[in-house]
């Protein structure tokens, strides 16, 4: 029987189908990129330092792109009814995250914060920072992975709201480039009474920024 790695997968499997790109590649295939790409940097991959590289590093990036394996939605099929007339802004704030640019393949890193006005319906608070992961572990831009996690909340919970904000620092500016570190994004997507209703907007922002 093949080696499993730590997500229960065949070390030499190919990418899982649920990634964009449709052509299969086998773990060691992808090995033989990174020592390739040793190489072109400057090094040897097969000294002692570099050997395991390859490995490592494509064991990494199982880890790191793990949000192409599901569909986020998925974390928001089971909700709950009985709130007891709960009827206001549910929010989960300061929801750590890495990601990766998907310009440079570098970190990025930040928080966000997620609410939604539930209009029948209301989820498990952990269910919501699993969405945030399942989106942030792709290949991403800020401004996507924002708007994917609103949009999935929406579809998912049809409240009659939702609102994501992200802010984030992004190593493709901090450590390349420009090098501007501690420069930070700031993202947001607000939908229904959030967009339109400025009172509301309001009270979602004094939460957020109430110890």
């Amino acid at each position: 029987m093949a080696p499993l790695d730590q997500f229960g997968k065949n070390e030499n499997a190919a990418m899982p189908k649920g990634a964009p790109n449709t052509e299969e590649v086998t773990r060691d295939q992808a090995e033989e990129a990174v020592r390739t790409l040793l190489i072109w940097a400057g090094d040897n991959p097969n000294r002692e330092g570099l050997r395991d590289t390859p490995a490592r590093v494509t064991k990494a990036y199982a880890e790191f792109f793990s949000g192409y394996n599901f569909d986020p939605a998925e974390h928001l099929e089971r909700t709950f009814e009985e709130v007891q007339g709960y009827n206001d802004i549910v929010l989960l704030r300061d929801i750590t995250f890495q990601s990766h640019c998907e310009h440079h393949v570098v970190p990025i890193t930040g928080t966000a914060h997620v609410a939604y006005l539930p209009s029948e319906r209301v989820v498990g608070i952990s269910k919501l920072a699993r969405v945030v992961d399942g989106f942030a572990r792709r290949l991403q831009t800020q401004e996507t992975m924002t708007a994917q996690i609103a949009r999935c909340i929406e579809q998912a919970l049809q409240p009659r709201g939702v609102a994501v904000i992200i802010k984030a620092q992004h190593q493709c500016m901090t450590t390349r480039g420009v090098n501007k570190p501690g420069v930070a994004m700031v993202t947001r997507t607000m939908t229904g009474v959030f967009d339109s209703d400025p009172v509301m907007e309001r009270r979602l922002m004094d939460l957020i920024h109430t110890d």
